[in-house]
């Protein structure tokens, strides 16, 4: 009898987590026992004011930085049994991610910036299929008079979309945005946003976005409301 292929029930799931950094005036707790389960497919928007802990939840829940206590499982794999090289590979294998500063690598044109995922995945895209797949959704979103184009030359709405267009590539089982459209003007980060959602539709991934902007997380089947390190509403 053939083995069934396991799929994870949860997207994410995140166990009494905390963070605390220390410095020279003392401790500062940044996150405190955040409980939190995202199933797969689910839209979620983390919502709170500056300073609440919403980047630092969101970067512990990819893997990008190490809690105080707690875990986080992505899609079944504890995410923190692994070394940084472990989470990275994850990382590329089923997480995409969209930041607010864009995150682009400044030597690669936006073509070469949307290849990357593929080229440093899990190997069975490369060469002329990465670049056929990384053209084909720069022009998804617009930009196929700019595979050339460097990030420098492109402006801020260019750059969120070779941002946009890199996250999704690979079509990763879940993909988290911090800010999507902060840095970016209202007629910008409108098109921006129609554009993350319309992608995710197509891709059925799960998506988590960090956002100030409640349009924005209205679009969202969940809110999650942090206040100083805590949730303090929504359903988490």
């Amino acid at each position: 009898m053939p083995l069934v292929p396991h799929v994870p029930l949860h997207a994410i799931q995140a166990r009494a987590l905390s963070k605390i950094v220390t410095d020279a005036s003392g401790s500062l707790t940044i996150l405190d026992d955040i409980n939190l389960t995202v199933d797969r497919g689910e839209t979620v928007a983390i919502l709170g004011a500056s300073g609440s802990g919403k980047s630092t939840l969101l970067g512990l829940l990819a893997g990008l930085d190490v809690p105080s206590t707690g875990s986080v499982q992505l899609l079944d794999q504890e995410l923190f049994a692994l070394d940084e090289d472990g989470r990275a590979r994850l990382r590329a294998r089923t997480l995409g991610f969209v930041f607010q500063s864009f995150q682009l690598l400044p030597h690669l044109t936006a073509l070469e910036n949307v290849m990357l995922p593929l080229e440093l995945g899990a190997g069975t895209v490369t060469g002329d299929g990465a670049a056929a797949m990384a053209v084909d959704l720069l022009a998804r979103v617009g930009l196929r008079e700019r595979l050339a184009h460097y990030p420098t030359t492109l402006s801020g709405g260019e750059q969120q979309r070779v941002a946009l267009a890199r996250a999704f590539v690979a079509r990763p089982a879940v993909l988290m945005a911090d800010e999507p459209t902060g840095s970016l003007d209202a007629r910008t980060g409108e098109a921006i946003a129609e554009l993350l959602f319309e992608l995710n539709r197509e891709t059925g991934s799960t998506l988590m976005l960090v956002t100030h902007d409640a349009t924005l997380a209205a679009r969202c089947a969940r809110r999650i409301f942090l206040q100083a390190g805590r949730i303090v509403g929504g359903d988490a």
